[in-house]
């Protein structure tokens, strides 16, 4: 049978099956030959048309099959959405979609500076990417906008000017009228202290004004610290702890020691590491210390000394004999000779301020406890002692 040919070439090859009858041969086709030729090419296209035609209805027995399946499909799952967000306290917010991939952004009103991110992104598992800033008042004291010069004192919102003597005004921009000075009345020696900081004279009279981070007291001549560790906002970035100082605060986070191939260290609270127990051969591995505890302490200028800031202890742990030795000592820091360490009675050591310091400052100390039971080394406890000294003796 002749091959499957597409239809455009069938009678080309009819023709070269049949010969002109002027040129008759012996290769060429009868009459009977060639007709048995087309109808066996005839009976080829038909197959190619039947096998056609059932591969069309196939194609649409399947499409048809898909679009069955696809109308019974339940309905398309709803979009996902992050929650709301609000505008700041003192700020504003821009973008109302909270779809996937959308943007929020956020600015605080005059006045105020944004603490966070900008922008916030919805994510797809239907969380916001980053936490929502907040906005914090700017310091109007920063441009310096007292005269003559006075001393700026931050507010609410608002500043005040204390102005020297021979001023006044909202500025200290105007010279005062003549009029007693008690400000200046009372600093001379002898006299008692009108007010615990600065004493600001005005018309008739005078005020006391407490330093930034202090309120002034019922009595209007004390200052007491803010706290600001206690505020409802967020001081401090996540991961970090508040300590207050005087006059302000402090962010700290304690980190153990980074360990080596036989020594590592544990947290096991905000302010404690232990040591991993050693291996039984590894003598450097015992000498070095079993726990290592984080302090932190607020002092005011010119603290009399000597005065005990500090102090460190051992307790036995039940049904096991405690140390009957202890020893004590300055390890490491940035102390320069402020500080001693001795022993107070059988178990417990204390650090001793003996130099009067002045702020603002920070000291680091370092200070050791050994133990030892019946004169052999059984552990050693190191305090690393941090130590903010306000710049007021308050």
């Amino acid at each position: 049978m002749v091959p499957c040919c597409p239809r455009a070439l069938l009678l080309p090859l009819l023709l070269l099956l049949a010969c002109p009858a002027s040129r008759a041969s012996q290769n060429c086709l009868n009459k009977q030959q060639l007709l048995t030729a087309i109808r066996q090419l005839q009976q080829v296209l038909k197959g190619q048309e039947t096998r056609f035609a059932e591969g069309f209805r196939s194609m649409k027995s399947q499409l048809a099959a898909l679009h069955h399946s696809v109308a019974r499909a339940g309905p398309d799952s709803p979009p996902v959405s992050c929650p709301a967000l609000n505008a700041p306290p003192d700020g504003r917010k821009f973008g109302s979609k909270y779809l996937v991939d959308h943007e929020v952004h956020f600015t605080c009103n005059p006045g105020f500076r944004l603490v966070g991110p900008s922008s916030m992104v919805c994510l797809p598992n239907g969380t916001w990417r980053g936490e929502q800033p907040h906005c914090r008042d700017i310091s109007e004291c920063s441009s310096q906008p007292c005269q003559n010069g006075g001393t700026c004192v931050e507010g609410v919102n608002q500043y005040k000017c204390m102005c020297p003597p021979g001023r006044t005004g909202s500025r200290c921009q105007h010279l005062a009228q003549t009029d007693v000075n008690e400000c200046e009345l009372y600093r001379q020696e002898g006299r008692p202290r009108l007010c615990m900081h600065t004493c600001v004279n005005t018309p008739g009279s005078y005020r006391c004004a407490c330093p930034s981070g202090y309120r002034t007291l019922a009595d209007g001549k004390s200052c007491e610290d803010v706290d600001e560790c206690v505020s409802p906002q967020l001081v401090c970035p996540r991961g970090t702890m508040c300590i207050n100082t005087g006059g302000g605060f402090q962010c700290v986070s304690p980190e153990c020691p980074e360990g080596s191939s036989n020594v590592s260290y544990v947290k096991t609270s905000p302010f404690q590491c232990e040591r991993n127990p050693c291996p039984m051969d590894s003598r450097p591995c015992r000498h070095l210390p079993k726990t290592i505890s984080f302090h932190y302490l607020s002092l005011p200028s010119n603290l009399k000394t000597p005065i005990t800031l500090f102090r460190m202890a051992t307790a036995s742990a039940p049904g096991r004999p405690g140390p009957n030795s202890l020893r004590f000592g300055i390890v490491g820091g940035n102390s320069r000779g402020h500080f001693v360490m001795q022993r107070s009675d059988r178990q417990t050591g204390e650090l001793i301020l003996v130099q009067t310091l002045e702020g603002p400052q920070t000291l680091e100390v370092d200070v050791d406890m050994s133990e030892y039971l019946d004169r052999s080394f059984q552990a050693n406890h190191v305090s690393k002692v941090t130590i903010f000294v306000s710049p007021y003796d308050f």
